[in-house]
């Protein structure tokens, strides 16, 4: 829906712009942003690798054990159906230390093998379980302490300050993540008196 949604407002801009003779216009926007685009994915790519590398290098040291064991008490909090040592639940560690530290693209991975391991502990494979409802929220709205991702782009663009973003986004991602394990809470409450 969302792809149609998109062709459709590029075609009518295109057929807008033919209507008005400012082709060359439209012509020239598209040949620059895709330039725009190529060297801001490559700029991404640079911070993306350091990052990786960085996660890597944390998990060699016990950075990332370490942080499993400070996050253990509430994981299993939060997702009491998973076993504390099943392997659903050391790649939730993996994916939420990832967006921790603002890399996204590196917690998609472990966030995919989560869901997959999560799976095979469901009794009915075509309903999501509480726990993947849990660790969807939490996916999608975890905290952020360091916004590497974004602040790698604000570099990239020039920012004089591309790490004032920090506090603001620590506060916002907190609040987020609050009210997405809060409401979790709720509806899973709500559904079980159904």
């Amino acid at each position: 829906m969302v792809n149609w949604f998109w062709f459709l407002l590029v075609v009518s801009g295109i057929l807008v712009a033919m209507i008005q003779g400012k082709t060359a216009v439209v012509t020239t926007a598209i040949l620059d942003g895709a330039k725009v685009a190529v060297e801001t994915s490559l700029g991404l790519i640079a911070i993306i690798t350091f990052w990786l590398g960085v996660m890597r290098v944390a998990e060699a040291a016990g950075i990332v054990a370490f942080l499993a064991r400070l996050l253990k008490p509430l994981l299993c909090f939060l997702f009491p159906s998973i076993p504390p040592q099943h392997p659903a639940m050391g790649a939730i560690i993996l994916n939420l230390s990832a967006n921790l530290l603002g890399l996204g693209n590196a917690a998609t991975p472990a966030g995919l093998l989560a869901m997959r391991e999560m799976q095979k502990l469901n009794p009915r494979p075509e309903e999501a379980t509480p726990a993947m409802c849990t660790f969807l929220a939490l996916n999608t709205a975890c905290v952020t302490l360091i916004p590497t991702t974004i602040i790698g782009v604000r570099a990239l663009y020039g920012s004089k300050e591309p790490a004032a973003i920090i506090s603001t986004t620590v506060l916002a991602t907190a609040c987020g993540m609050i009210v997405a394990v809060v409401t979790d809470a709720l509806f899973r409450r709500f559904y079980r008196q159904r």
